[in-house]
């Protein structure tokens, strides 16, 4: 069998179109995954351009920090103080009860003294 230019092919059109029909949708299909995978890469690539960028420290970012830490340091100071006015606070009113006691005490000796002087 010698193939030429002249050599004729013959073939039902139903499926010289199908052929067609699947070389073109071969080609759409090759597009459409083509420009998909482009777009996934455009999107990869700026999101870790983004991520690179978040991940730097301007200086009022420093500064925030540095200010938080000053502010959790000065609520810890706060926390201790408050803890320890409690505790003066109860030790305060022991002592009024005691120091009371103590003044009743004491008229009650006046009393006895003044008595036993006359």
């Amino acid at each position: 069998m010698k193939v030429s230019e002249n050599t004729s092919v013959s073939m039902p059109i139903k499926n010289m179109l199908a052929i067609v029909a699947g070389i073109i949708a071969g080609v759409i299909g090759y597009t459409e995954l083509t420009g998909r995978l482009t777009s996934l890469e455009t999107s990869r690539e700026l999101f870790q351009a983004d991520l690179l960028k978040k991940s730097e420290q301007k200086p009022t970012d420093q500064e925030q920090f540095m200010l938080i830490e000053a502010l959790y340091g000065d609520v810890e100071k706060l926390t201790e103080n408050q803890e320890q006015n409690m505790t003066n606070k109860v030790n305060i009113e022991f002592t009024q009860t005691q120091l009371e006691k103590a003044l009743e005490d004491i008229e009650k000796l006046k009393d006895k003294v003044r008595e036993n002087g006359h």
